[in-house]
Protein backbone atom coordinates (compact mmCIF):
# COMPACT_ATOMS: atom_id res chain seq x y z
CA UNK A 1 0.00 0.00 0.00
CA UNK A 2 1.58 3.39 -0.73
CA UNK A 3 2.06 6.47 1.26
CA UNK A 4 -0.63 8.05 -0.19
CA UNK A 5 -3.31 5.38 -0.18
CA UNK A 6 -2.52 4.86 3.63
CA UNK A 7 -3.29 8.94 4.18
CA UNK A 8 -6.23 8.59 2.00
CA UNK A 9 -7.55 5.53 4.00
CA UNK A 10 -6.99 7.53 7.92
CA UNK A 11 -8.56 10.14 6.92
CA UNK A 12 -11.30 8.47 5.85
CA UNK A 13 -11.40 6.09 8.62
CA UNK A 14 -11.13 9.40 10.80
CA UNK A 15 -14.10 11.05 8.74
CA UNK A 16 -16.15 8.43 9.46
CA UNK A 17 -15.11 8.25 13.40
CA UNK A 18 -16.17 12.26 13.76
CA UNK A 19 -19.52 11.45 11.74
CA UNK A 20 -20.80 8.68 13.93
CA UNK A 21 -19.23 9.13 17.52
CA UNK A 22 -22.69 9.35 19.78
CA UNK A 23 -21.61 13.47 20.63
CA UNK A 24 -22.11 16.41 18.56
CA UNK A 25 -19.67 17.87 16.60
CA UNK A 26 -20.33 21.22 14.68
CA UNK A 27 -17.58 23.40 12.98
CA UNK A 28 -17.94 27.04 12.06
CA UNK A 29 -16.16 29.50 10.61
CA UNK A 30 -15.59 33.00 11.78
CA UNK A 31 -18.71 34.66 10.37
CA UNK A 32 -20.58 31.70 12.49
CA UNK A 33 -21.75 29.66 9.38
CA UNK A 34 -21.92 25.84 9.55
CA UNK A 35 -18.61 24.19 7.94
CA UNK A 36 -18.86 20.29 9.53
CA UNK A 37 -22.07 18.74 11.06
CA UNK A 38 -21.85 15.02 12.18
CA UNK A 39 -23.98 11.80 12.00
CA UNK A 40 -24.93 12.51 15.92
CA UNK A 41 -26.39 16.38 15.13
CA UNK A 42 -27.53 15.07 12.01
CA UNK A 43 -30.30 12.50 13.65
CA UNK A 44 -31.28 14.96 16.63
CA UNK A 45 -32.08 17.99 14.57
CA UNK A 46 -33.41 15.89 11.77
CA UNK A 47 -31.49 18.22 9.29
CA UNK A 48 -28.63 16.91 6.65
CA UNK A 49 -25.42 17.86 6.62
CA UNK A 50 -26.00 19.61 2.91
CA UNK A 51 -29.05 21.75 4.40
CA UNK A 52 -26.89 23.15 6.89
CA UNK A 53 -23.43 23.82 5.22
CA UNK A 54 -22.49 27.42 4.85
CA UNK A 55 -25.79 28.48 6.45
CA UNK A 56 -25.58 30.42 9.42
CA UNK A 57 -26.12 28.81 12.77
CA UNK A 58 -28.25 31.67 14.22
CA UNK A 59 -30.42 30.73 11.22
CA UNK A 60 -31.03 27.29 11.55
CA UNK A 61 -31.19 26.78 15.11
CA UNK A 62 -33.65 30.01 16.64
CA UNK A 63 -33.07 28.54 19.73
CA UNK A 64 -29.26 30.31 20.34
CA UNK A 65 -28.78 33.40 22.36
CA UNK A 66 -26.76 35.39 19.24
CA UNK A 67 -25.35 37.78 21.76
CA UNK A 68 -24.59 34.90 24.62
CA UNK A 69 -23.20 33.13 21.76
CA UNK A 70 -21.41 35.35 19.82
CA UNK A 71 -19.66 36.86 22.99
CA UNK A 72 -18.33 32.94 24.56
CA UNK A 73 -17.24 32.46 20.75
CA UNK A 74 -15.49 35.61 20.32
CA UNK A 75 -13.29 35.05 23.63
CA UNK A 76 -12.09 31.99 22.05
CA UNK A 77 -10.97 33.16 18.79
CA UNK A 78 -9.04 36.16 20.83
CA UNK A 79 -8.01 34.08 23.49
CA UNK A 80 -7.14 30.61 21.59
CA UNK A 81 -8.70 28.87 24.65
CA UNK A 82 -11.57 26.37 25.12
CA UNK A 83 -14.45 28.02 27.10
CA UNK A 84 -17.64 25.86 28.31
CA UNK A 85 -21.19 25.56 28.86
CA UNK A 86 -22.74 23.49 30.84
CA UNK A 87 -26.54 22.56 31.35
CA UNK A 88 -26.67 24.00 35.37
CA UNK A 89 -25.74 27.41 33.49
CA UNK A 90 -27.98 26.85 30.25
CA UNK A 91 -30.04 23.54 29.70
CA UNK A 92 -29.19 23.10 26.42
CA UNK A 93 -27.52 25.10 23.26
CA UNK A 94 -29.40 22.93 20.65
CA UNK A 95 -32.41 22.53 22.14
CA UNK A 96 -32.75 18.70 20.83
CA UNK A 97 -35.88 15.96 21.71
CA UNK A 98 -35.01 13.80 24.78
CA UNK A 99 -35.36 9.93 23.44
CA UNK A 100 -33.91 8.13 26.19
CA UNK A 101 -36.32 5.62 27.66
CA UNK A 102 -34.44 5.84 31.24
CA UNK A 103 -35.43 10.03 31.06
CA UNK A 104 -38.73 10.44 29.64
CA UNK A 105 -39.18 12.77 31.93
CA UNK A 106 -37.12 15.12 30.08
CA UNK A 107 -39.00 17.52 27.74
CA UNK A 108 -35.60 18.03 25.89
CA UNK A 109 -31.65 16.72 26.00
CA UNK A 110 -29.84 18.79 28.38
CA UNK A 111 -26.32 19.17 26.98
CA UNK A 112 -22.87 20.37 28.05
CA UNK A 113 -21.01 21.97 25.21
CA UNK A 114 -17.00 22.72 24.83
CA UNK A 115 -16.42 26.15 22.04
CA UNK A 116 -12.66 24.61 21.20
CA UNK A 117 -10.58 27.08 18.95
CA UNK A 118 -9.29 25.31 16.03
CA UNK A 119 -5.85 26.95 14.47
CA UNK A 120 -4.20 27.14 10.70
CA UNK A 121 -1.10 26.47 9.34
CA UNK A 122 -0.55 29.76 10.29
CA UNK A 123 -1.28 29.99 14.01
CA UNK A 124 -4.54 31.75 13.90
CA UNK A 125 -7.83 30.85 14.68
CA UNK A 126 -10.06 29.93 12.07
CA UNK A 127 -12.89 28.03 13.03
CA UNK A 128 -14.74 26.98 16.16
CA UNK A 129 -15.53 24.06 16.83
CA UNK A 130 -18.76 22.63 18.81
CA UNK A 131 -18.51 19.64 20.72
CA UNK A 132 -22.19 18.82 22.31
CA UNK A 133 -22.37 16.57 24.94
CA UNK A 134 -26.01 14.62 25.76
CA UNK A 135 -26.46 14.50 30.01
CA UNK A 136 -29.65 13.96 29.82
CA UNK A 137 -29.50 11.30 32.47
CA UNK A 138 -27.03 12.93 34.65
CA UNK A 139 -29.27 16.32 34.79
CA UNK A 140 -32.40 14.53 35.31
CA UNK A 141 -30.98 12.27 37.79
CA UNK A 142 -29.48 15.15 39.52
CA UNK A 143 -32.69 17.30 39.62
CA UNK A 144 -34.69 14.85 41.10
CA UNK A 145 -32.73 14.41 43.73
CA UNK A 146 -32.78 18.17 44.21
CA UNK A 147 -36.20 17.98 43.99
CA UNK A 148 -36.19 14.97 46.54
CA UNK A 149 -34.20 16.60 49.19
CA UNK A 150 -36.33 19.33 49.01
CA UNK A 151 -39.85 17.60 49.40
CA UNK A 152 -37.87 15.77 52.11
CA UNK A 153 -36.77 18.96 53.93
CA UNK A 154 -40.44 20.22 53.67
CA UNK A 155 -41.55 16.65 55.59
CA UNK A 156 -38.78 17.36 58.00
CA UNK A 157 -40.66 20.80 59.20
CA UNK A 158 -44.05 19.88 58.45
CA UNK A 159 -46.72 18.15 60.77
CA UNK A 160 -48.27 15.74 59.04
CA UNK A 161 -52.07 16.28 60.07
CA UNK A 162 -52.44 19.79 59.43
CA UNK A 163 -49.14 20.46 56.94
CA UNK A 164 -48.80 23.53 59.03
CA UNK A 165 -44.67 23.75 60.30
CA UNK A 166 -44.32 21.37 63.32
CA UNK A 167 -42.81 22.67 66.44
CA UNK A 168 -39.47 22.10 65.91
CA UNK A 169 -39.43 24.30 62.90
CA UNK A 170 -41.97 27.15 63.89
CA UNK A 171 -39.84 27.59 67.15
CA UNK A 172 -36.52 27.87 65.26
CA UNK A 173 -38.38 31.15 63.25
CA UNK A 174 -39.39 32.30 66.71
CA UNK A 175 -35.85 32.65 67.56
CA UNK A 176 -34.86 34.38 64.09
CA UNK A 177 -37.28 36.34 65.19
CA UNK A 178 -36.66 37.27 68.67
CA UNK A 179 -32.84 37.49 67.69
CA UNK A 180 -34.24 39.73 64.70
CA UNK A 181 -36.28 42.11 67.31
CA UNK A 182 -32.96 42.50 69.59
CA UNK A 183 -31.54 44.35 66.82
CA UNK A 184 -34.32 46.08 65.10
CA UNK A 185 -37.13 46.44 67.67
CA UNK A 186 -39.47 46.27 65.05
CA UNK A 187 -43.11 45.08 66.43
CA UNK A 188 -43.87 41.38 66.41
CA UNK A 189 -46.65 39.62 68.04
CA UNK A 190 -46.69 35.50 68.89
CA UNK A 191 -50.36 34.21 69.04
CA UNK A 192 -51.12 31.52 70.71
CA UNK A 193 -54.53 29.35 70.08
CA UNK A 194 -55.99 26.00 71.78
CA UNK A 195 -59.41 24.18 70.57
CA UNK A 196 -62.03 24.19 73.46
CA UNK A 197 -63.28 21.25 75.02
CA UNK A 198 -61.27 19.48 72.56
CA UNK A 199 -61.42 16.25 74.59
CA UNK A 200 -65.12 15.92 74.93
CA UNK A 201 -65.02 16.13 71.60
CA UNK A 202 -62.58 12.96 71.15
CA UNK A 203 -64.68 11.80 73.78
CA UNK A 204 -68.37 11.93 72.04
CA UNK A 205 -67.28 11.49 68.28
CA UNK A 206 -64.01 9.74 68.62
CA UNK A 207 -60.54 10.49 67.53
CA UNK A 208 -61.54 10.77 63.35
CA UNK A 209 -63.80 13.75 64.19
CA UNK A 210 -60.99 14.75 66.75
CA UNK A 211 -58.69 15.22 63.71
CA UNK A 212 -60.99 16.83 61.33
CA UNK A 213 -61.40 19.27 64.07
CA UNK A 214 -57.73 20.03 64.00
CA UNK A 215 -57.70 20.01 59.72
CA UNK A 216 -60.54 22.31 60.01
CA UNK A 217 -58.46 25.10 62.36
CA UNK A 218 -55.67 24.79 60.51
CA UNK A 219 -57.23 25.41 57.27
CA UNK A 220 -59.02 28.47 58.56
CA UNK A 221 -55.74 29.78 59.96
CA UNK A 222 -53.87 29.16 56.30
CA UNK A 223 -56.82 31.52 54.95
CA UNK A 224 -55.72 34.31 57.19
CA UNK A 225 -52.46 34.33 57.63
CA UNK A 226 -49.82 36.54 55.43
CA UNK A 227 -47.03 34.83 53.73
CA UNK A 228 -44.73 36.56 56.41
CA UNK A 229 -46.55 34.48 58.64
CA UNK A 230 -45.24 31.80 60.50
CA UNK A 231 -48.15 29.12 61.81
CA UNK A 232 -47.75 25.78 63.23
CA UNK A 233 -48.82 23.72 65.42
CA UNK A 234 -47.64 23.48 68.97
CA UNK A 235 -48.57 20.50 70.39
CA UNK A 236 -51.89 18.42 70.36
CA UNK A 237 -54.61 20.60 70.00
CA UNK A 238 -52.70 23.93 70.35
CA UNK A 239 -51.51 26.29 67.02
CA UNK A 240 -48.92 29.20 67.42
CA UNK A 241 -48.80 31.99 65.06
CA UNK A 242 -45.78 34.52 64.66
CA UNK A 243 -46.93 37.76 63.15
CA UNK A 244 -44.17 39.60 62.01
CA UNK A 245 -43.93 43.52 62.26
CA UNK A 246 -47.45 43.11 63.59
CA UNK A 247 -47.67 45.37 67.23
CA UNK A 248 -50.21 44.23 69.51
CA UNK A 249 -53.44 45.91 68.11
CA UNK A 250 -53.22 44.59 65.26
CA UNK A 251 -52.48 40.88 66.34
CA UNK A 252 -55.46 41.37 68.55
CA UNK A 253 -57.84 42.38 65.04
CA UNK A 254 -56.18 39.40 63.27
CA UNK A 255 -56.98 37.36 66.43
CA UNK A 256 -60.85 38.03 66.77
CA UNK A 257 -61.54 38.17 63.27
CA UNK A 258 -59.63 34.22 63.10
CA UNK A 259 -62.02 33.38 65.97
CA UNK A 260 -65.29 34.93 65.10
CA UNK A 261 -64.73 32.75 61.98
CA UNK A 262 -64.04 29.52 63.83
CA UNK A 263 -67.65 30.22 65.93
CA UNK A 264 -69.14 30.81 63.08
CA UNK A 265 -68.14 27.77 61.26
CA UNK A 266 -69.36 24.13 61.15
CA UNK A 267 -67.20 20.83 60.69
CA UNK A 268 -68.89 17.91 58.90
CA UNK A 269 -67.39 14.70 58.88
CA UNK A 270 -70.01 12.20 57.54
CA UNK A 271 -73.04 12.44 59.09
CA UNK A 272 -71.73 14.34 61.89
CA UNK A 273 -72.20 18.74 62.18
CA UNK A 274 -70.81 20.23 65.09
CA UNK A 275 -69.43 23.45 66.04
CA UNK A 276 -66.37 24.18 68.17
CA UNK A 277 -64.41 27.43 69.65
CA UNK A 278 -61.08 28.68 70.02
CA UNK A 279 -59.71 30.91 72.96
CA UNK A 280 -56.39 32.87 72.49
CA UNK A 281 -53.56 34.39 74.42
CA UNK A 282 -51.44 37.07 72.43
CA UNK A 283 -48.19 38.77 73.37
CA UNK A 284 -45.77 41.00 72.11
CA UNK A 285 -42.27 40.96 72.64
CA UNK A 286 -41.24 43.79 74.05
CA UNK A 287 -38.22 44.34 76.81
CA UNK A 288 -38.93 42.19 80.00
CA UNK A 289 -38.94 39.32 77.56
CA UNK A 290 -34.88 38.00 78.23
CA UNK A 291 -35.37 35.28 75.62
CA UNK A 292 -38.09 33.74 73.49
CA UNK A 293 -39.19 31.17 75.72
CA UNK A 294 -40.51 34.01 78.02
CA UNK A 295 -42.02 35.00 74.83
CA UNK A 296 -43.75 32.05 74.53
CA UNK A 297 -44.60 31.60 78.21
CA UNK A 298 -45.95 35.32 77.93
CA UNK A 299 -48.43 34.33 74.92
CA UNK A 300 -49.51 31.16 76.81
CA UNK A 301 -50.52 33.25 80.11
CA UNK A 302 -53.16 35.27 78.22
CA UNK A 303 -54.17 31.90 76.52
CA UNK A 304 -54.81 30.51 80.27
CA UNK A 305 -56.43 33.81 80.95
CA UNK A 306 -58.80 33.40 77.97
CA UNK A 307 -60.05 29.65 79.38
CA UNK A 308 -59.53 30.60 82.91
CA UNK A 309 -62.26 33.80 82.14
CA UNK A 310 -65.07 31.93 80.34
CA UNK A 311 -63.30 30.37 77.09
CA UNK A 312 -63.84 31.45 73.40
CA UNK A 313 -62.19 34.99 73.49
CA UNK A 314 -58.71 36.65 73.00
CA UNK A 315 -56.74 37.64 75.89
CA UNK A 316 -53.91 39.96 75.68
CA UNK A 317 -50.81 40.08 77.26
CA UNK A 318 -49.51 43.29 78.48
CA UNK A 319 -46.30 44.53 80.47
CA UNK A 320 -46.96 46.08 83.51
CA UNK A 321 -43.39 47.62 84.09
CA UNK A 322 -44.12 49.69 80.88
Amino acid sequence: MTLEKSQLNELHWLMEMLHNIDVGLVVLDRDFTIQIFNGFMENHSGLLPREVKGKLIFDKFKEIPKEWFTRKAESVFLLKNKAFSIWEQRPYLFKFDSYRPVTGSADFMYQNTTFIPLLNSTGDVSHLCLIVYDVTDTAVNKISLKKANDELAILSQTDGLTQLFNRTHWESCLIAEYKRWTRSEHASSLVMIDIDHFKQVNDSYGHMVGDEVIRHLSGLIRQHVRETDVCGRYGGEEFSILLSDTPLKNAYIFAERLRKEVENSIVIYNDIELNYAISIGVAEVDKSMKNYTTWIESADAALYCSKETGRNKTSLHTNKTQ
